[in-house]
């Protein structure tokens, strides 16, 4: 009865969970059960051009859908609450290496979050200012910088915690 209350899921997921343009690290038979119960905790690594001051930090911005037929998201005080910790893990001469931990799981939410701080991920095609994408031109970069690097949770069957670590660099993706 277990499986059939929580497993019942696990053919069935969506593409939130699994965004195209990001390296990702996932167990989507776990990650699912886990996103719905808040249990999971994701990381994800970051180039962005500049450099955010401060170095670390808590992102509060709400998020809402632009209008169809758009896909993307905006920052929206009417939006639904998102949050997202941050840290510069590196400095480059112009562009850094930031931490990204979401606290919520809004579509686009990191990429988001960083334009809206004015530290658009370098190679993001539609968050990002002249700058960025002029940096990212010169970069050579055809994909977004962005990679999970970690998942974090407790097990639902056996509760043992589980630590899952990619050994991708966002730099090589």
């Amino acid at each position: 009865h277990y499986s059939e209350k929580h497993f019942g899921k696990l053919l069935g997921f969506s593409s939130e969970s699994l965004p195209r343009e990001t390296a990702n690290l996932q167990i989507i038979p776990v990650g699912i059960i886990m996103d719905e119960e808040g249990n999971l905790q994701k990381t994800y690594e970051a180039l962005v051009f500049g450099v955010p001051d401060p170095k670390n930090g808590i992102i509060d911005a709400p998020i809402s859908r632009l209008p169809l037929p758009s896909l993307l998201r905006q920052v929206d005080p009417a939006g639904k609450p998102s949050l997202t910790k941050y840290a510069v893990s590196e400095e480059f001469s112009c562009y850094s290496r930031v931490e990204l931990t979401p606290v919520t799981g809004r579509t686009h939410q990191l990429r988001l979050h960083c334009a809206h701080m004015g530290y658009p991920i370098l190679g993001d095609p539609q968050y990002t200012t002249e700058r960025g994408k002029e940096i990212s031109a010169q970069m050579g970069l055809t994909h977004q910088l962005l990679c999970a690097k970690s998942l974090r949770f407790v097990h639902p069957v056996t509760e043992m915690p589980f630590f899952l670590e990619s050994g991708m660099d966002v730099i090589a993706k």
